[in-house]
């Protein structure tokens, strides 16, 4: 199932209540855990109704002893932050204490900013504070929420104003496939891309049928695969044609084929890349693999003509090799070794020639396409960056480590998770490596690019001391 949460972020100064009224809007008591170094777990966030995202951004950028102006930076970096992730914005604020100068703050910077704001005055308790509720239109946000986060006055009040402005509850759908997969073979020239193509169809269970509009040089064509349970799933493929190194193309009809390949793979779901079990991976090899963890395509490594490896190993053993199943272990680690800028994926051993595991190149771009169109709960990603970071703290950069926040999904197809983060320049390429290949196990993701969007503070913010 898929489903989409618009997001609800608590601001405000300290003390007016935030985590109280998070807490009361949530109906049950959560807690915020700060520890390990390099990480700071100081947004707490929770569905709320099946409806929404609440996040509390009470613990964001507070320390102990911090001063007046550090508060004033640190209540701001809150506000920062909900504007980048929130589609409605609570702004908290002390009934009791009245208006304050930092409430006005807070409040110019929502206005601004033209993010839709409800203005909750908390700490209604006794009727003399609902008097002093009327102070803040003077933010001008608009009429303000009265509430008592403690006794629970007037929370069903502000659900109902949160409800309004939010929308409706999502939708939940299943997943369906409602258009064919588009697939194609990529590769060098002769590593057999149109021979896996035309093994595939000529299998019985396929039903072929030309698609209009395609070009005799990339030719497409829908088909119905069948597989061994019965289940039955539509693939576009596209066949292309060998890619070569453009400084040795020898014809501007080569060159045209190459950048229809590159075309083709671009506007695919699932791309192979094909590899001569003869030669290993190649230089080309690697630029193609390189270019594909740009193009946020799902990939399947396709090992073809391992009917020589088959033969050999009926004849006799290969030196240090005991039998076929462990050459093959070693081959898969060789290619992952050499391939190291493509996230871990499947390898598919076969032979276009006498059509050994053919079959099974389709069965795997079924399950790398539903495993990159799935949705992942907003709790599990944040716990499996918590889990990562503490395993392996980031390193020091300019003193200061990376720290992530809150993180959530915002697409599929790529997998794409925005993280907000103090600041994107801390996040180097090793540690970014190590975070995608974290989510790819944990989330069983093979196959399947992870695309992070940082959000930072950058440079134009004070990092609190």
């Amino acid at each position: 199932m898929s489903h989409s949460f618009q997001h609800v972020a608590l601001v405000g100064r300290p003390n007016v209540g935030k985590s109280r009224l998070f807490n009361r809007l949530v109906g049950k008591r959560l807690s915020i855990v700060h520890d390990q170094p390099g990480v700071t777990r100081d947004i707490v966030s929770a569905e709320i109704d099946k409806h929404y995202m609440l996040l509390d951004t009470g613990g964001l950028g507070m320390e102990p002893g911090m001063t007046p102006g550090a508060l004033t930076d640190a209540t701001v970096q809150q506000v920062d932050f909900a504007l980048a992730s929130a589609n409605l914005i609570l702004l908290v604020v002390d009934s009791q204490s009245g208006c304050t100068l930092q409430d006005k703050v807070v409040a110019e910077k929502l206005r601004s900013s033209g993010k839709k704001v409800i203005v909750v005055a908390n700490k209604v308790d006794q009727f003399a504070h609902e008097q002093r509720i009327d102070a803040f239109y003077e933010l001008g946000l608009g009429e303000p929420v009265g509430v008592s986060a403690e006794h629970g006055k007037g929370i069903e009040d502000l659900k109902e104003h949160i409800a309004q402005h939010v929308g409706p509850k999502p939708e939940l759908r299943r997943y369906a496939q409602d258009k064919p997969i588009k697939i194609c073979f990529v590769g060098r020239p002769n590593v057999g891309k149109s021979s896996l193509s035309n093994r595939l169809l000529d299998e019985d269970r396929l039903i072929v049928s030309e698609i209009p509009g395609t070009t005799r040089d990339a030719v497409t064509v829908k088909m119905d695969y069948t597989n061994v349970e019965g289940d039955t799933t539509t693939f576009a493929l596209v066949d292309t044609a060998g890619l070569r190194f453009r400084k040795k193309m020898d014809s501007s009809v080569e060159f045209f084929s190459a950048v229809r390949s590159e075309a083709a793979m671009t506007e695919s779901d699932v791309v192979f890349l094909v590899l001569d079990a003869r030669d290993g991976v190649t230089k080309l090899d690697k630029k193609l693999a390189g270019a594909l963890s740009q193009a946020g395509k799902g990939f399947v490594v396709v090992v073809n003509k391992w009917d020589y490896a088959l033969k050999q190993f009926k004849r006799e053993p290969l030196d240090g090799f005991e039998d076929e199943a462990e050459f093959r272990e070693a081959f898969v680690k060789a290619i992952r070794k050499e391939l190291f800028s493509l996230p871990e994926s499947e390898v598919v051993f076969t032979s276009a020639k006498d059509g050994y595991q053919v079959n099974a190149i389709l069965d795997e771009a079924k399950r790398v396409y539903e495993r990159m169109n799935r949705n992942f709960s907003t709790s599990k990603i944040n716990k499996t960056i918590t889990s990562l970071m503490d395993y392996k703290a980031p390193s020091v950069v300019h003193g200061k480590r990376f720290k992530v926040y809150y993180a959530l999904q915002t697409g599929c197809a790529p997998v794409s998770i925005k993280i907000f983060c103090n600041q994107t320049m801390r996040l180097q390429e090793p540690y970014r490596r190590y975070l995608e290949k974290g989510f790819i196990e944990a989330f069983d993701l093979k196959g399947c690019p992870i695309k992070f969007d940082l959000v930072g503070k950058e440079a134009r913010y004070t990092e609190v001391e």
